[in-house]
């Protein structure tokens, strides 16, 4: 590899796949359609590399995730260049990642893993060259994409504040303590002054900017999909900023409400202008008084879940959806 590693981070629905999409067209960068989501689901989960039946263990849940699978990982190849150096799960990870871009042509690689900033200090460490690109969107456009996208989080405001904070709060930390290797992109300067925006993260990754990213071409699945937007499909090698402000439409005065009431600090830090709320005298009282306790509920049930699967991974660690996973033979 000429360079180290790219991760894209970031909430959900903030980018990350705009950006992945632009970055797998750079003439030196391979980035899968698909985050491989490792350190998410296996770092650390099958005990000591270093014993073989551990090892086996982890490559057999490895090939069985589809999002892995898009890498088309050599299973003989990985065993044998795996024997030869540090048994970790960091220098497996990477092999995966580095035969994928190989296959491609390319120097270097990247992974799109939605939250993948919860790893950042384990990922320097393991890979000092490294870099991170945590993209940032308006909680509330978020939002408005991630209900529009998955109907089913409708009412799930709560638990949708508390993501978009945890990540922002991250990708601040990050950043400080990690400066020449993180940076911060919001989503709204990327599709207002792309080409601005794209000469600044090329010169982070000490990459030349090159403008056939424009045509993501190198993300086939994100140009035959029109991209990834909720609302529309758009002309492959079109950036539209047509979904900034759409929570106007897409959200209730009280989920707006919601999400401004408990995010108006780091909104603000991010240029995002919190919307004035119209409410008469019941409806202030039917918010603050049921709506905002009931919402809150779902807000520090996933602030607890997430500090759970944090410190106790090996009793509630993340895994993977069953619908992603191949039969177990």
């Amino acid at each position: 590899m000429d360079h180290g590693p790219i991760y894209l981070a970031g909430a959900d629905r903030s980018g990350t796949t705009l950006m992945s999409a632009l970055l797998a067209t750079h003439p030196h960068i391979a980035i899968a359609n698909l985050g491989s989501n490792m350190w998410t689901f296996f770092d650390g989960k099958f005990g000591a590399l270093e014993r073989p039946e551990n090892f086996e263990r982890c490559l057999a849940a490895l090939l069985r995730y589809k999002n892995v699978l898009v890498l088309k990982p050599d299973a003989a190849r990985i065993r044998r260049e795996f024997a030869q150096g540090e048994h970790t799960y960091a220098r497996l990870f990477r092999l995966i990642e580095d035969h994928f871009a190989e296959r491609l042509g390319k120097p270097r690689w990247g992974d799109k893993t939605s939250y993948v900033e919860r790893y950042a200090s384990t990922i320097f460490t393991a890979y000092p060259d490294a870099k991170m690109i945590h993209m940032v969107r308006d909680p509330r456009d978020r939002y408005a994409s991630a209900i529009k996208r998955w109907p089913s989080g409708r009412g799930q405001v709560g638990g949708g504040t508390a993501r978009w904070l945890y990540s922002v709060r991250l990708a601040a930390k990050n950043q400080k303590r990690f400066p020449r290797q993180y940076k911060i992109v919001r989503y709204e300067t990327l599709v207002t002054r792309p080409e601005e925006t794209m000469r600044e993260v090329c010169a982070f990754l000490d990459e030349p900017y090159d403008p056939v990213m424009f045509t993501m071409a190198g993300a086939k699945g994100f140009w035959a999909k029109g991209g990834n937007s909720s609302y529309e499909r758009f002309t492959p090698g079109i950036i539209s900023s047509s979904a900034v402000g759409r929570y106007h439409q897409a959200l209730s005065a009280r989920e707006i409400a919601f999400i401004q009431t408990f995010a108006r600090r780091e909104m603000t830090e991010y240029d995002y202008v919190p919307s004035p709320s119209r409410f008469s005298r019941r409806e202030q009282i039917a918010f603050y008084g049921l709506y905002i306790p009931a919402h809150l509920v779902r807000f520090s049930a996933w602030r607890i879940q997430e500090l759970l699967q944090q410190h106790l991974p090996l009793l509630v660690g993340r895994t993977p959806m069953g619908n992603r996973l191949l039969p177990d033979p």
